[in-house]
């Protein structure tokens, strides 16, 4: 788990508006939602049943329809 410690911009009555992050914090965050879509891409192709195809073909297939 990411522990990040923020500090809340807050409007007139008090009520949390947004927030302000360390620039690591931030980087953390953005880096561990990558990781997240990444599995989540991934989890989706495996359950999909549709065939593998190895990287490389799958390149050469893409620059194949790009002529």
């Amino acid at each position: 788990m990411i522990s990040i410690k923020g500090h809340y911009v807050v409007d007139e009555k008090g009520n949390k508006t947004g927030v302000i992050l360390d620039i690591k914090d931030y980087q953390r965050i953005l880096d561990a939602l990558e990781e997240l879509e990444s599995i989540r891409a991934y989890d989706s192709a495996k359950a999909s049943g549709d065939k593998v195809v190895p990287f490389e073909e799958a390149v050469r297939e893409i620059e194949h329809r790009r002529k």
